[in-house]
This record gives C-alpha cells, sequence and structure tokens, in this order.
C-alpha cells in the first residue's frame, strides 16, 4: 500500500470513529440511551478514535499480544468490546425481568385484595382493576 492509501484509510477510520461518538451522544441527548448503557459505546467509540489518530499503537498492541497482522487485533478488540456491551445488557435485562416480577406480584396481592384495599383507588387510576368502579 501505498502512503496515499494509508491517508486516506486513517482518515476515514478518524471520520467513522467521530461520527460514532456523535451519534451516540446524540442519542442521549434525544433521550434515545440512557446515559448507564452509553459509557461503554463511548468507550468503544474513544478507543477507536484513539487506534485511528495512532497507527502505531496498533501495531504495538498486536505485537504485544502475539497477533502478526494488526487488523486481526483490531477485530479482536471490537469482538472483545462487544462482548462487553452484550453481557451488561445482560445483566441490565435481568435485573429489570427480577423486577418485572416483583411488581407482577404486587399487583397481584393488591387486586387480591379488591375494593377493600388501601391500593384499590391508586390501582383504578393506572387503569388496573382494583374493585369496583366508581361512577
Amino acid at each position: 500500500m501505498d502512503n496515499v492509501q494509508i491517508i486516506r484509510i486513517q482518515i476515514l477510520a478518524v471520520i467513522g470513529s467521530v461520527l460514532l461518538i456523535f451519534f451516540i451522544l446524540e442519542l442521549i441527548r434525544r433521550r434515545r440511551l440512557r446515559e448507564e448503557f452509553s459509557i461503554l459505546w463511548l468507550a468503544m467509540g474513544v478507543v477507536f478514535l484513539v487506534l485511528s489518530l495512532f497507527r502505531g499503537l496498533l501495531d504495538k498492541f498486536s505485537y504485544f499480544i502475539g497477533i502478526g497482522y494488526p487488523p486481526a487485533a483490531l477485530f479482536l478488540i471490537l469482538i472483545m468490546g462487544l462482548m462487553l456491551i452484550l453481557i451488561h445488557f445482560s445483566t441490565a435485562i435481568s435485573e429489570l425481568k427480577e423486577t418485572q416480577k416483583k411488581l407482577v406480584q404486587e399487583i397481584g396481592l393488591l387486586k387480591a385484595g379488591g375494593a377493600h384495599s388501601p391500593a384499590a383507588p391508586a390501582l383504578r387510576a393506572y387503569g388496573l382493576p382494583g374493585g369496583p368502579k366508581a361512577g
């Protein structure tokens, strides 16, 4: 590869990394992505930006871990980052599922109390049956 192609690839990599970071920040700004889930995505964007700006780092990293082809080390970084993100999402989903289970059980107990339950008006306010409707 000649220097012109290498510079073009490096410029495209920097632009792609910056666009990823801005995209994640825009999703946060529009409240389409929560901050707690965006940290790993932003970290991945920053890692790729640093590796795009300083090509020698990828060469040194690949040599350090024993990979002879630096782009293969880049794929390793990508796969490990995505694995971290997937594990994070799996734990978040597990917590949400446990919370949902508890809420369903509480609603069931409140419904079982019927119209005499102190929570019946609150259940009706949310459109949940909690005894006879008023009016």
